[in-house]
């Protein structure tokens, strides 16, 4: 699989931008600051329907513009397929796919398999457990993307549990009574959602976790000390089970044992949605733990078995490296470079060309301007 073009209308700070590519490394080079990266946000918007700098799509629409438009011809076995997303912040964004319309926009998902590592992947090691897991569910979309369908009922489930939750600890309060006849029917549905989304990622933490350790060690090389691990860290009380009835019963039983709890703090406090991916290097936690070099193999590491794990699917996933190499010493360049040097498609975008090592220097393109030429 490889992108063959990319077409923005009022993405960010274009107007409109065309860019073709081909398979094999590109380079896109400029300043900082002059819209390398939003060429990149934009197919991974595509790839997993949100950007990895921003949690609302308003910032993606260029100043004084209603709306934006992405379109991505996407190469596979000889075929094409045009993605086109339009990007109406307030209202709900609309997608096409080879020039028809979908009902849902996560139908698009799968269309494009991407994996991109920038300088915020430092957060999956450094930063809050939320990151973990939008890592985990993310991947968890792109290899299925019936995911996203499991993942977004299961938050839909919750906010309205929760909002019975909060109106009970606002009755009782005032000294009201609270009407809690439906609340066993949202825990059932809750238990059975999450049960689901909580199958999906212990499964998937077991195949991730040889190529993290596998990655991990080709990165970091000598200067690596101890081997990375995966731990998936769950809040029911005990180790969870594989088997998802067994889960659907195990969550069942852990929000009713958390039900008093629950409706003190107005809030769903078992759950998926709270679970931990625990990160270490031998016994210890890399967060707070691991120096800075070994937390930058850690988060390449993490992209890459997620590449790799789409690779053993069957399908080459799209490789992309926003402003990497800049943060990375020689050996760890290097390194990174060796490892996915057979990839089919590999996106690098860069202040200094010098930073990148010689086997990514593929087709250059001069970002500039509100225009990218191929030089």
């Amino acid at each position: 699989m490889h992108v063959r073009r990319l077409e923005l209308v009022d993405f960010r700070s274009y107007h409109t931008v065309t860019v073709e590519f081909g398979p094999g490394p590109s380079v896109l080079f400029g300043p900082n600051g002059i819209g390398k990266t939003n060429l990149v946000e934009a197919l991974g918007y595509v790839a997993t329907l949100g950007s990895h700098r921003v949690g609302t799509d308003a910032p993606l629409v260029r100043a004084q513009a209603s709306s934006a438009v992405i379109r991505c011809l996407v190469a596979q076995e000889g075929r094409e397929l045009q993605v086109e997303l339009e990007l109406v912040p307030g209202k709900a964004n609309r997608a096409r796919l080879g020039h028809s319309p979908v009902r849902r926009v996560r139908e698009i998902l799968g269309a494009l398999r991407m994996v991109l590592f920038a300088p915020e992947d430092i957060e999956l090691v450094r930063g809050e457990p939320s990151g973990r897991r939008r890592y985990l569910d993310d991947l968890l979309a792109a290899r299925r993307p019936r995911f996203a369908a499991v993942a977004a009922d299961y938050e839909r489930v919750r906010a309205q549990r929760n909002a019975l939750l909060r109106t009970a600890a606002l009755a009782r309060k005032s000294g009201a009574g609270a009407d809690l006849s439906t609340l066993d029917v949202w825990d059932a549905h809750l238990a059975r959602h999450g049960a689901e989304l909580l199958a999906g990622r212990l499964a998937l933490v077991a195949e991730l976790s040889p190529h993290v350790a596998a990655a991990y060690q080709a990165v970091a090389g000598d200067d690596g000390g101890s081997p990375a691990q995966l731990e998936y860290q769950s809040t029911l009380p005990s180790p969870p089970p594989s088997d998802r009835d067994a889960l659907t019963e195990a969550l069942a039983a852990a929000l009713a044992d958390n039900r008093a709890t629950d409706l003190e703090r107005g809030a769903t406090l078992v759950g998926p949605h709270r679970d931990e991916l625990g990160l270490l290097l031998g016994p210890l936690p890399a967060k707070g733990y691991a120096s800075h070099g070994e937390s930058w193999s850690f988060a390449l590491a993490l992209r890459l078995a997620a590449y790799q794990l789409l690779r053993a699917d069957g399908v080459e996933p799209v490789l992309v490296l926003d402003d990497v190499f800049a943060e990375l010493d020689t050996g760890r360049r290097e390194r990174l470079a060796r490892s996915i040097d057979d990839a089919a498609q590999t996106l690098v975008t860069c202040a200094v060309e010098g930073d990148v090592p010689a086997a990514l220097r593929g087709v250059r393109y001069e970002v500039g301007d509100g225009e990218v030429k191929r030089v």
